[in-house]
C-alpha cells in the first residue's frame, strides 16, 4: 500500500512540475501582458493545487496536512485576484494614452 501511495503521490507532485514549467513557457513565450498573465496564472494555480495535493497523499492526514490545504486555498484565492489587478491596471493604462514598454 505504502508504494502505491508514492507512486501516486510522486504522479501528483510531477504532474504539478509540469504545469509549472508550462506557466513559465507561457510566461516567457507570450506576446503581451494578458496572455502571460492568462498563462501563468492558470498553470501555476493548477500546479500548486497539484503538488499540494501529492505532498497532502505523501504526508498522509495530520496537521501538516490541515496546513498545506490551508496554503493551497490562501494561492487559490491570492492568484486569479492578483492577475485579474494586473490586468486590469494594464487595461487602464492602455487606453488612457500612456506609452506600452
Amino acid at each position: 500500500m505504502e508504494l502505491f501511495l508514492n507512486i501516486v503521490s510522486a504522479f501528483f507532485i510531477i504532474s504539478g512540475i509540469f504545469f509549472f514549467t508550462v506557466g513559465v513557457v507561457g510566461l516567457i513565450r507570450m506576446p503581451d501582458v494578458f496572455s502571460r498573465l492568462h498563462a501563468t496564472t492558470k498553470a501555476d494555480t493548477l500546479g500548486a493545487g497539484l503538488v499540494v495535493v501529492g505532498l497532502a497523499i505523501q504526508t498522509g492526514f495530520s496537521r501538516v496536512t490541515v496546513g498545506l490545504f490551508m496554503v493551497l486555498a490562501f494561492v487559490w484565492l491570492t492568484n486569479p485576484t492578483a492577475a485579474h489587478t494586473f490586468a486590469k491596471a494594464q487595461y487602464t493604462r492602455k487606453h488612457m494614452g500612456e506609452s506600452d514598454d
